[in-house]
Parts: C-alpha cells; structure tokens; sequence
C-alpha cells in the first residue's frame, strides 16, 4: 500500500502533533506493507524529519502576524506542489496528520486532535481559526476515516459535526522512552548547571499561548506560603507562544525572586530530564485532545495536577489530581497538598508508572496501520 503522509508539521519545532507525526510515521515506515513518502509543503520524500529549532516556529508566527491572508496563501501554494506529487506517485491513500486534510481523489485518513478552535476560539490566533474554519471541515467531510487521540474528542467530532460513530476511531497515543524514573544521580548533570534540586520543583510544560492557562497557573503558584515558593520554584518549559503580555507581568515578581524559572524550549533528552527531576507537573489546560506532557510526567513517575476537563482525566486516572481550571485556589491547594505529602506522592508515582506502560507508540502504529488496511479494503 503506498501511503501519502503529511509531513509539514516536522518542519517546526516538535510540540504536540510534532511528536505525533514524527513518532507514528517513524513506526509506519516499518511496516512491511506500507510504502510511507511524506509530504514536505514542496515535495515528497521517505526521509523523516525530526523538528526544527524554535527560532523556525517564532519565524512563522511573526510572519503570520504581519502578512495578511499568510494560511491561505501557504494553503494553496502546497495543494499545487501535493496535487503535482499525487499525480506522480499514484498513492493508494492518504493521511493527514494535521487537521487540515488536502484536497485528494482516494481514500482518505484525518487524525483530528481536539477541537479547542471551535471551543475556545479566543486562545487562538485570529488568522489560524479563520484557517481552521474554512480548510478543516472539506477534509473532514472527506475523509473515509476519522481518527482521534482520545474518546473524548471522538464524542466532540460526532456531536459538533454530526460524523457517524462508525466513521471515528479512537487511537491513543504513546510515551517516548526517554520519559522514565530517573535517580537525582541521574539528572543531576543538567539539574545543576540549571540551578534546580531533584525532587524540589513544580513543573509546568507547554507553549506560552492562553489555552494553556498558565496565567491560573502562576496565580495558583503565587497564593503559596512564600517559605514553600522559596523551597519549591515553579519551573516553565515551553516556547514563547502568543498574546503572551498578561502572562508576563504577573510572571515578572516571582522571576525576579528566583521563584519562577522559565527554560524556553528544552531538547527532548533535557525535558525528560527536567520532568524525571520535578516535584509534581501543573498542567490546567482549558482543553486537551490528549495532553502529552502529564503522560510523559506519569512516566517519569511524577505526579501530575491536571485539569478535571477535556481529555485529561482519561489519561491520567487516579495517578494525580485534578482540578478545576478555572480556581486558582483549588489549584495552589493541590500544589500545597503533593509537597507536603511525601506518602501520597509515592504511591502516586507507582500507580503513574503502571498506567504510563499501557501508552505506546507500537501500539498507535498498529492501530493507524490496520486502519489504512481497513480503509482500503473497504473501498475496494
């Protein structure tokens, strides 16, 4: 089967439908019966790309930003050179990855990740919901299958856009091994040279953008005693995103005391590292499809306090706490209760552990593959 595979989303630096693409094409390209080329905005190819540096993604936004019309434009300068690649490679099937599917004469495969768009429009850039809005559901509609991170956002797909249960599949998806318990013998190289203790930092991970509601979570961080902000810095881990400038002020206190650290964009093996080393991660999103970041926490072994919203308590379970997004205090009192209760947070990290183990990459592989099959079969 010759499969056609939207690569463009590892062009940029690798967040969430990042680490998608790059782990599930990775694996795909391993399966005997699939010919795997991705599509790279111009051309196609077998290679796999693996993200790019964070200068590349805060490049785009500010081209977005200044350029009007920058989504359609790029959208149609791609279709020609897909539609060009299409007409040469004669692909049995198509995936998109990335929401926003191609126009293509075959069978066809969307993975679709949230809807937070469509939910919270106002944490999004004006022009990439516009985008969304008029290129995503054309695909959609299109598509001979569905695929979703989570039941959660298979429930969202049916109910905002009526698409039949049967056209939807759930597939989870997996834990990078990199993410594991680590000894404090084991981060401390990089813990050092970063100012941080093993076992004695909050962790919070993501892009600075609002869906992430890290605004909620530096409130809940500040209404602690200030002797456990001292023992306990909030360290941030996350490339600088949008509509930022609320965010920063009600940073700028707690930097300038050394209580908050935020590291910018971290490397994969220096990120499982920085989370193996927290205290607990904080991770209030507003909306998940998934939510990656508290998965590779649970894997680590780290508690994590997420949002009692969206997709999050499916993954997490009863490995950490959760909250509502919008109380800063229950928040700051889910913080104070992990740091004071060293009993909870061991058995929290074996059940985290345990539950981690059942998330991986093979098995997201071997469900996308037998789908295409599936597919396939079917239109034949």
């Amino acid at each position: 089967m010759k499969v056609a595979f939207n690569g463009t989303a590892l062009l940029s630096p690798l967040t969430g439908i990042g680490q998608y693409a790059y782990h599930l094409a990775g694996g795909l390209r391993q399966q005997p019966d699939l010919d795997l080329m991705l599509f790279y905005a111009d051309r196609f190819g077998r290679d796999l790309a693996s993200g790019a540096p964070p200068i590349v993604g805060r490049a785009r936004q500010l081209v977005r930003s200044v350029m009007p019309k920058a989504y359609e434009i790029n959208r149609w300068l791609q279709q020609r050179k897909f539609d060009k690649g299409v007409r040469k490679e004669r692909f049995d099937l198509y995936h998109e990855p990335n929401f926003m599917a191609f126009r293509f004469d075959g069978p066809s495969v969307v993975t679709v990740h949230d809807l937070s768009w469509i939910r919270y429009p106002h944490t999004h850039p004006a022009q990439r919901v516009a985008a969304m809005n008029k290129f995503f559901e054309p695909g959609l509609r299109a598509a001979s299958l569905v695929l979703t991170d989570s039941e959660f956002v298979r429930r969202e797909v049916m109910e905002v856009f009526g698409i039949a249960q049967d056209r939807i599949q759930p597939i989870a998806l997996g834990l990078d091994g990199a993410f594991k318990p680590m000894a404090a013998a084991q981060t401390q190289a990089l813990l050092a040279r970063l100012q941080l203790t093993h076992g004695s930092y909050f962790l919070s991970v993501g892009t600075m953008e609002p869906r992430k509601n890290l605004e909620t979570t530096v409130q809940a961080y500040a209404q602690l005693p200030d002797a456990l902000r001292a023992r306990y810095p909030l360290v941030m881990a996350g490339m600088k995103g949008w509509r930022t400038t609320s965010l920063e002020k009600i940073l700028a206190p707690l930097v300038s005391k050394g209580q908050v650290r935020a590291l910018g964009y971290l490397e994969r093996s220096d990120l499982a590292t920085v989370t193996a080393g927290a205290l607990a991660m904080v991770y209030p999103s507003l909306y998940e499809g998934f939510g990656l970041p508290p998965l590779e926490a649970m894997g680590c072994g780290v508690p994590a306090i997420t949002s009692n919203v969206s997709s999050l308590p499916e993954v997490v379970g009863d490995t950490g706490l959760t909250v509502d997004p919008l109380d800063p205090s229950a928040l700051a009192e889910a913080m104070r209760t992990l740091a004071q209760a060293p009993q909870m947070r061991a058995e929290l990290s074996t059940r985290a552990v345990e539950r981690a183990a059942r998330f991986t990459w093979e098995q997201c592989v071997r469900e996308t593959a037998a789908a295409y099959r599936r597919v396939l079969n079917n239109s034949r």
